[in-house]
């Protein structure tokens, strides 16, 4: 009878689907409108399709089924495929649609003026000076070459744009270099990437120290005055790269688009290959499920553009959708909200870390009372989609901020894939990363699979009897995986990084199911839930193994960072701890790691800092298992991050005991699991001798 009951549902699922499916082009079902709640709070039919995750892969199938023969025609009869051929499309249908807007501030704005102002430039605008500037950097003075990877040493601001598609409408390969790195990472980032041209922002040519042959590398030092002088000009000559040039008949979709660099949080930069196929296809379906094809979409980021979650999901993915996007300079919290506003945007952007900051962020500064302006919700946002977002803060940011849809995503910057949820109200789907109806959940099954890790080290993969991988209970973590489609030529659907065949090929783990199959390691543990959601736990490299178990630092994190005793109940603003990080630290004596918690606060808070603590430890005994407990922390001014807001966790995996490695730091011990104390040099010892047990 359960069977009979199964097949049932199945059916009348499956006929509501095709229906919708039918209907959607007529009666646009899945806009966004009707996606984020906004229209149907009277309209069975579509609470029916949200109720049963069944609008999302409404809007994503046809759209897929549409697309997929487009793209195959284009790449394989008419040479077409790549992001320049997006890019013009759009620009002959709508010319006179906003590209790109660069916000400014308008620093002697009067009560009745905006904050901000902005640069901003037309589709057709964009591609006139796009074509001006290639005929510069074809020059004998600059000298970009088709086929030739080319190094852009950029900050965010509109000529990234520039320079990154006049390359490839030359038919160069752009490289994004981190603009924060100089000295050995950036000279190996050259060397590796191949670079023979680099063009260097004026206003971080102080940053570019490194050792290359002149000889063999060239920099460009940009004179961007002079650049926007040829670029406005109409009588400026210019360059239309003849197709058979930019796209020749020999270049492949899993050939390199770009080379994104990895932000080097575990040693020195791999030069991720981007393929054209990613770029595209990928980028298009990702800027589909996010409802970036909306008349007025407008994506804002002020994520760095060298990485791959502002180049490839912001601007990749709205182009691909004819919408436009708001670059910022950097990230400013303060500023977030009023540049966002001003800009008109439906879209943000986040990662790691930066939804904290915003959180932390005093209301009041964002509520001007002379315009009688709330930024922080007064906007036109629908959407916020990013990677990195704890669940102990999710609902906070969409209610403070007056947020519909959170979209979370699981990618990195080298995966052959990505996942990604849509995620509507307070209460299911809130931490997951993806998160599907059942007839894409069940396509994307193909593709993408956890498997068990090794009791003993999780970083190796469960083989079970007969030598293959198995998948874990629901619930229970595993590895990541992603299908190699093409196991005796990978490079077809993961091209891994340029210049390091060893790292390239430690990405691939061969029979896991069948003999002879591959798959791409992602290096993260991910859970499933009864839904068929999932969610992130955490790096693999970033768990502990202590007592013979397994520790997530992201659930320690997660269990301090969301104590009551760190909000101040009167205003709901003040946090003791602005940040947490948790790493496995080695102890001499001891097998494994334990944990260790590095806690960033205001300096200047005049707070007991072992008061604080041991006021943590009943929740934290409540919450965690006992060998999960953080047995030593220190307080830090500011935590380090990478330049992309994520932690560096490799700088305090190392930490030495008892005063840190600059032995002048104060490190708190957890003392028979009772309370924390102040680690000295007599209690130190008496942990080395075994008197005192951990």
């Amino acid at each position: 009878m359960s069977l009979l009951l199964y097949i049932a549902k199945a059916f009348i699922v499956l006929s509501i689907s095709i229906i919708a499916i039918i209907l959607d082009p007529i009666f646009n079902i899945t806009s966004l409108e009707n996606s984020t709640g906004l229209n149907n709070k009277h309209n069975v039919f579509i609470n029916f399709l949200i109720k049963h995750r069944l609008l999302e892969d409404i809007h994503i199938i046809p759209f897929f089924l549409k697309n997929i023969p487009q793209y195959i025609y284009k790449l394989k009869f008419k040479n077409t495929f790549t992001n320049w051929y997006i890019f013009k499309e759009h620009c002959d249908a709508e010319p006179s649609k906003i590209f790109m807007k660069y916000p400014i501030a308008n620093e002697n704005a009067k009560d009745d003026e905006p904050l901000y102002t902005f640069e901003q430039y037309t589709y057709r605008e964009a591609e006139e000076m796009i074509y001006r500037l290639s005929k510069y950097l074809t020059s004998e003075e600059i000298q970009c070459k088709p086929g030739q990877i080319v190094g852009m040493y950029y900050q965010n601001n509109p000529m990234f744009i520039f320079l990154w598609y006049s390359l490839w409408q030359i038919g160069c390969i752009p490289a994004f270099l981190n603009y924060n790195i100089q000295g050995t990472p950036l000279t190996h980032s050259i060397k590796i990437g191949k670079l023979k041209n680099i063009l260097i922002d004026p206003r971080v040519a102080k940053n570019f120290v490194c050792e290359i042959d002149d000889n063999e590398v060239f920099t460009h030092f940009i004179d961007e005055s002079k650049l926007y002088d040829i670029m406005k000009n109409k009588n400026s000559g210019i360059l239309i790269q003849k197709q058979s040039i930019r796209t020749p008949a020999s270049l492949k979709d899993y050939d390199p688009a770009m080379l994104i660099f990895t932000s080097g949080t575990t040693g020195l930069p791999k030069s991720a290959v981007i393929s054209w196929r990613k770029a595209t296809i990928g980028c298009t379906l990702f800027g589909r499920i996010y409802h970036m094809e909306s008349p007025n979409t407008n994506v804002f980021t002020a994520m760095p553009l060298y990485h791959s979650t502002a180049a490839l999901l912001g601007i990749c993915a709205v182009i691909s959708q004819g919408g436009t996007f708001t670059i910022a300079s950097k990230f400013s919290a303060s500023n977030f909200w009023k540049q966002v506003y001003y800009s008109g945007a439906t879209h943000v952007q986040y990662v790691g870390e930066i939804c904290r900051y915003l959180i932390n962020t005093p209301s009041d500064i964002n509520v001007d009372n002379v315009r009688k302006i709330n930024y922080e919700r007064d906007h036109n946002v629908q959407i916020a989609y990013g990677n990195g977002l704890r669940d102990t803060i999710w609902v906070e940011l969409k209610h403070r901020f007056n947020i519909p849809v959170i979209g979370e995503f699981y990618a990195s910057t080298e995966a052959p894939f990505a996942t990604t949820s849509f995620q509507l109200g307070d209460s299911e789907g809130v931490g997951a990363c993806k998160s599907y109806g059942p007839i894409v959940t069940k396509f994307l099954s193909i593709q993408q699979v956890l498997i068990k890790t090794d009791p003993e080290d999780p970083t190796v993969p469960f083989r079970n009897g007969n030598g293959f991988c198995e998948k874990p209970k629901i619930g229970e973590p595993g590895e990541l995986l992603m299908k190699i489609f093409f196991p005796k030529d990978p490079k077809k659907s993961f091209q891994g990084y340029l210049g390091n065949k060893a790292a390239t090929e430690s990405k691939i783990l061969r029979d896991v199911f069948t003999k002879g199959d591959a798959y791409y390691r992602s290096g993260d543990l991910v859970k499933e839930d009864e839904a068929d959601r999932w969610y992130f736990v955490d790096r693999l490299g970033d768990t502990f193994r202590w007592k013979s178990e397994n520790c997530s630092t992201t659930e320690v994190e997660n269990c301090i960072m969301s104590n009551p005793l760190l909000k101040d109940i009167d205003t709901n603003d003040g946090r003791y701890i602005e940040e947490c990080c948790v790493v496995g630290l080695k102890v001499d004596g001891y097998e494994g790691r334990c944990g260790y918690a590095i806690l960033q606060v205001d300096p200047k808070d005049p707070f007991d800092r072992v008061e604080l603590i041991n006021g943590l430890l009943p929740r934290m005994f409540q919450n965690l298992p006992k060998y999960s407990l953080p047995l030593f922390i220190k307080f830090v001014d500011q935590i380090e991050h990478t330049n992309n807001h994520k932690i560096k966790k490799t700088n305090y995996r190392n930490d030495i005991l008892p005063f840190g490695q600059n032995n002048n730091e104060t490190i708190y011990f957890l003392k028979n699991y009772k309370e924390y104390v102040e680690l000295t040099e007599e209690e130190f010892n008496k942990i080395k001798s075994g008197e005192t047990k951990l």
